[in-house]
């Protein structure tokens, strides 16, 4: 059965599989952009800030809790998260502005490659007994002409239904609610799951105590993350929304579109609920 005594996870522990995950996984270094192009940025992002000191008249005491407010988001390993909530949003808005096919949205802090290999019919790994309502999720994958595009790998992650994610909160199986689903010759794939339950982003660490200081919340409405990608096409990130939740309109992280809201449906055998969506891929 589900381990519902289980210890929540912390905000440091929760930005210190963050950071490790980042650190591990997306090694990045300045030397590979054009200094004239870090000298740009750079100059306007502090002359942004320099404009919003003076426009607030900005005290010392407030200049030193900033600081303060900095080294502790460091050493909570919050810095992934705060990028993913406030910034991840805009990058990826940039970045995909000249796709065609489906629409993508933000990574997020939580995701980990290599989920379990599980076919183009799949099960998403769950504990016995998994709290929530079972969710089918079917959909096919296209070239901008409509061909069905054979191969295709779907990474598959979510929540569960007390709003937590394997790898990233203690007392849940590594894999729970993750796979790696591959299309068939049809490009169509199948999910079988349960339907994840809407979070607030760690709260008791830095990031939480900017939110309470500002007045913000912290609330995401519940998500399915897809992570899809073919040879010879540019992958999608996205994330799909339930209708519904009372924060898709005012998701924190600002990554709810009009485009990724999915429609549930009875499912056809009578348990829990079934969805499908479509994707089409750019050519790389």
């Amino acid at each position: 059965m589900t381990d519902v005594s289980a210890p929540h996870p912390t905000a440091a522990e929760s930005g210190a599989a963050a950071t490790q995950r980042f650190v591990t996984d997306k090694p990045a270094s300045l030397a590979a952009t054009p200094k004239e192009r870090v000298d740009a940025i750079a100059r306007e992002v502090l002359a942004a800030v320099h404009d919003t000191i003076r426009k607030h008249r900005v005290t010392y005491e407030e200049y030193n809790a900033l600081k303060a407010w900095l080294i502790q988001v460091g050493q909570d390993g919050e810095w992934p998260l705060f990028c993913d909530v406030w910034l991840e949003h805009v990058v990826e808005e940039v970045a995909h502005a000249d796709r065609k096919g489906s629409k993508g949205t933000i990574e997020g802090p939580y995701y980990a490659p290599s989920a379990p290999e599980l076919g183009a019919d799949a099960t998403l790994p769950m504990r016995d007994g998994e709290k929530g309502t079972p969710l089918l999720f079917q959909g096919q994958v296209r070239a901008l002409d409509g061909t069905p595009l054979r191969g295709v790998k779907c990474e598959s992650v979510h929540a569960d239904d007390d709003g937590y994610y394997s790898q990233f909160a203690p007392g849940i199986p590594q894999w729970n609610l993750r796979g790696t689903i591959t299309a068939g010759a049809d490009g169509r794939i199948t999910i079988r799951t349960i339907q994840p339950a809407p979070y607030q982003i760690p709260t008791d660490g830095s990031c939480g105590k900017l939110i309470a200081a500002a007045g913000w919340h912290a609330w995401r409405p519940a998500h399915l993350h897809l992570m899809i990608s073919a040879d010879g096409y540019l992958p999608i990130t996205t994330q799909l929304y339930f209708p519904g939740d009372p924060h898709n309109d005012d998701d924190v992280a600002s990554a709810v579109k009009p485009e990724l809201m999915l429609e549930l449906t009875p499912a056809a055998d009578g348990n829990g609920r079934q969805t499908s969506y479509d994707f089409v891929l750019d050519p790389a």
